[in-house]
């Protein structure tokens, strides 16, 4: 079993309001979900207007089809217009 996990930190650009960045990702997190099959979480930044900081993690029998998914999945992120990525980590294991 391999296990991979991606930590994506976020700039959200037309967040005006904590009600404003948790519709943006709800939304962000139900569609990645449903597209990708994958566990993501907001795991830091939950009393930012502005930043955001998402936990998705994959499982898999191989290597390649884990860093697929999660490369996958940030390109999908960064195709969203109201978000921009600052930084990501991922690790497989």
């Amino acid at each position: 079993m391999i296990t991979g996990t991606c930590r994506i930190e976020l700039y959200i650009k037309d967040s005006q309001s904590l009600k404003d960045k948790r519709r943006v990702l709800k939304s962000m997190k139900t569609l990645i979900h449903n597209k990708f099959n994958v566990s993501v979480s907001e795991v830091d930044h939950q009393d930012s207007r502005k930043y955001a900081v998402l936990g998705i993690a994959a499982v898999s029998t191989d290597k390649l089809t884990v860093e697929k998914l999660l490369n996958k999945t940030k390109s999908f992120i960064e195709s969203n217009i109201n978000l921009l990525i600052t930084k990501t980590e991922t690790e497989i294991w």
